[in-house]
């Protein structure tokens, strides 16, 4: 009798719960409580819940309750009598930003570009998981990360933010990043939204470019992103496309995101990003960041004077409001906690092990073997550290306190003392390159000599070139020339160029590396790892051979605007600064097939200890999926990336090839597995721009299959209606 008693009390408080907050019953979806919680709302509460209130730590950024930030990169007010908690906003691009700040402790992991070397959906999915837990240990439950341009210009300083240049590819990743995070009760993001493809004044450049490109390259990575993650928030971008601000512009935020795509959740522009009230509002911005400029007081004016409806404001907050109960931030607050290093470490690690690419390896001088007695490490600041990337990814090295910004970051991680444990009994020697001379010598004197390399990235800059700075390659030259046995390790954001190639026996790219990337590269070399690591990007030979030859400089009367501009001036100041991306839907490796150019690497490129081989290929009729045999042919066991490319007909007026699909396996020595890569079909579409929509052309379509974009042994062909 006690126990029915004690269950009818707790229903009937619970019952009295929901009737005084109906909001609060789980059982409904987000939708339905996000309307409940509007009908109780007023108007002060909305607006509130669709601007920040300033960003800690920069002066221009800062309202009377900024104070109430956690001291991340903004705070919206939440409405504490409904039961909304405020949003706490962190950068969180390869871990969360600014944790020195706050005395706190992130852990890196390696640079989204390179953990997409890795091609593996499932390590994405951990990676954003890891910055969840993590985000909500410092106090956070929105993050900023989930950036997907893809990399149309090689010399993007941001292009180690993102995870390379083909949109399936990216947009597969992005996604279980997203979905990691969110899985954690953080509102995950995508960014930055759309064809922000270059930092080159990117508060006021222009994209040129046709929707049929856009929708099959920059924006079909976010429609993949989004439908594979279901993020809740998308961030709009500082550029123009096409000649509206990004920010409010009509055709990507509410024709194909919010329509086409059916996107539930909200938008909120980057920071400083806003441009207007009535024009953004309309075409579909939902949230400012990080001030109320103008979705503060200026948008509770037009609304209370009919210039923007009821119906309008009501439909942003809906969409804050659903995706903060989706997310799961509402049913399980924020609690501060503390952040679990170890965890954090073997995660990062395991992201660096897969993602470290074997780009050349000459008479097999890795892995390095036990009769190896002497080595040379020299550069690239290997005695102490590894490098990472600037602006509002970086993440505090533990130890220094904060980061300034473009501050260049080289993590306590040492490939030398990690060289040294993994290989207690080779004698191993480092010279920090300043002296070429002094190099050569040492190297001369090794068995094997290793060349740390590297170029500094961040946001808020783009790179002159693609080649290495310092003059580094003459140092790799001259060790070069010492030694015939030189590996060439890099630390770098992006492609590089090679001028030296040809004359060193290995090249490994082991990305900005993370925080336990030194552990990760040792095993590698060593061979305690067999790499596995796949390029998301082309490496080119050189600039010229580059789309575009140069970033395209600011014309003098544009250059006022270059930094948050003016806004209501530059909104009439007609400015002219645009980048014509005539090259349209030929990005990254379609742009190479396509011009008959060589590169130095391929995307998809990637060795092993071992080797494989690819055999019975066979393609439904339908086309829908693809079955082929893969085949450990060496001595190691070893995971194997197959790639799955196809051909469209001619009249479709394609690039050569396009990535559809793809498979990782791992194989012991001798084994073979047979595995089966379904493609979407929509991945066999193109867009048409009459019809203003996706249509499959029909005719012959040929798969090929292989290790890598321009190693592809196996071919099927069918006929499609």
């Amino acid at each position: 009798m006690k126990v029915l008693l004690s269950l009818c009390a707790a229903g009937c408080m619970l019952a009295q719960g929901f009737s005084q907050k109906p909001w609060m019953n789980k059982s409904l979806s987000p939708d339905e409580r996000a309307d409940l919680v509007i009908k109780e709302m007023t108007l002060d509460e909305k607006i509130g819940l669709l601007h920040g209130q300033g960003m800690p730590h920069v002066p221009i950024w800062q309202t009377p309750l900024t104070n109430q930030a956690n001291g991340g990169a903004g705070y919206v007010l939440g409405v504490p009598r409904l039961g909304i908690p405020a949003l706490q906003l962190s950068d969180a691009a390869y871990g969360v930003r600014s944790s020195g700040e706050n005395g706190r402790y992130s852990t890196a992991l390696p640079s989204n570009l390179g953990a997409a070397a890795s091609w593996d959906p499932h390590l994405l999915y951990e990676y954003g998981a890891l910055i969840g837990r993590e985000l909500r240990a410092q106090g956070y439950n929105t993050s900023l990360g989930g950036g997907v341009n893809l990399a149309r210009e090689a010399r993007n300083g941001r292009n180690f933010e993102y995870l390379g240049e083909d949109p399936v590819l990216a947009g597969t990743l992005v996604g279980n990043i997203a979905k990691g995070t969110q899985d954690q009760h953080v509102v995950g993001d995508i960014k930055h939204y759309a064809v922000n493809d270059q930092e080159t004044g990117r508060n006021i450049v222009n994209a040129i470019i046709s929707k049929r490109a856009m929708r099959e390259s920059d924006l079909l990575a976010f429609e993949i992103g989004i439908k594979t993650g279901n993020p809740a928030a998308v961030m709009c971008s500082y550029n123009r496309v096409n000649g509206a601000y990004a920010c409010e512009n009509s055709y990507d935020l509410t024709d194909v995101l919010k329509h086409d795509w059916k996107f539930p959740g909200y938008v909120m522009s980057d920071w400083g990003g806003t441009h207007s009230t009535e024009k953004a509002s309309h075409a579909g911005l939902d949230q400012e960041q990080p001030m109320g400029d103008f979705f503060g007081d200026k948008l509770k004016e037009a609304v209370q004077a009919g210039r923007v409806s009821q119906a309008e404001l009501d439909d942003h907050v809906h969409r804050v409001l659903r995706s903060e109960f989706a997310a799961g931030i509402i049913d399980d607050p924020v609690k501060k906690s503390v952040v679990d290093v170890e965890r954090g470490f073997d995660t990062a690690q395991a992201v660096e092990e897969q993602s470290i690419v074997l780009l050349r390896n000459q008479g097999n001088v890795l892995p390095l073997s036990s009769d190896v007695r002497t080595i040379a490490v020299i550069g690239g600041h290997a005695d102490t550290g590894m490098l990472s990337g600037g602006g509002s990814a970086q993440v505090d090295a533990p130890g220094r306190g904060p980061s300034q910004w473009q501050e260049h970051i080289w993590f306590p991680t040492s490939p030398l003392k990690a060289l040294r444990a993994a290989l207690p009994n080779a004698k191993i020697e480092f010279d920090a390159g300043t002296d070429t001379s002094a190099a050569a010598a040492l190297a001369k004197n090794a068995d094997v000599a290793i060349v740390f390399a590297h170029q500094w990235e961040s946001e808020g800059m783009d790179l002159p070139s693609l080649t290495l700075p310092d003059k580094q390659d003459s140092l790799i030259d001259a060790v070069a020339a010492a030694n015939p046995k030189t590996v060439v390790v890099l630390e770098t954001g992006g492609a590089v160029t090679m001028p030296w190639l040809d004359r060193v026996a290995g090249v490994v790219e082991a990305w900005y590396a993370g925080s336990r990337g030194h552990v990760a590269l040792a095993n590698v070399l060593t061979g305690k790892v067999n790499p596995s690591g796949k390029l998301a990007i082309t490496f080119p030979r050189n600039e010229q051979d580059l789309p575009h030859k140069s970033i395209g400089a600011i014309p003098a009367e544009d250059k006022r605007y270059e930094n948050n501009p003016p806004h209501d001036e530059a909104l009439k100041a007609g400015l002219k600064y645009t980048v014509n991306y005539d090259e349209g839907l030929k990005v990254g490796y379609k742009w190479y097939d396509a011009e008959n150019k060589p590169v130095l690497f391929p995307f998809g490129h990637g060795l092993s200890y071992t080797t494989f081989s690819y055999s019975n290929l066979a393609a439904s009729p339908d086309g829908r999926s693809v079955t082929l045999t893969v085949t450990n042919t060496g001595k190691r066991a070893g995971a194997e990336t197959a790639q799955l490319y196809a051909a469209l007909p001619a009249s479709a007026q394609e690039p050569p090839k396009r990535l559809v699909g793809w498979s990782k396996v791992m194989l012991n020595p001798g084994e073979s597995k047979q595995i089966t890569i379904d493609v979407p079909p929509h991945y066999l579409e193109i867009f048409d721009e009459q019809k203003n929509g996706w249509t499959r052309v029909p005719g012959s379509y040929t798969f090929s299959a292989g290790p890598s974009s321009r190693e592809l042994p196996l071919k099927a062909n069918v006929t499609l209606q």
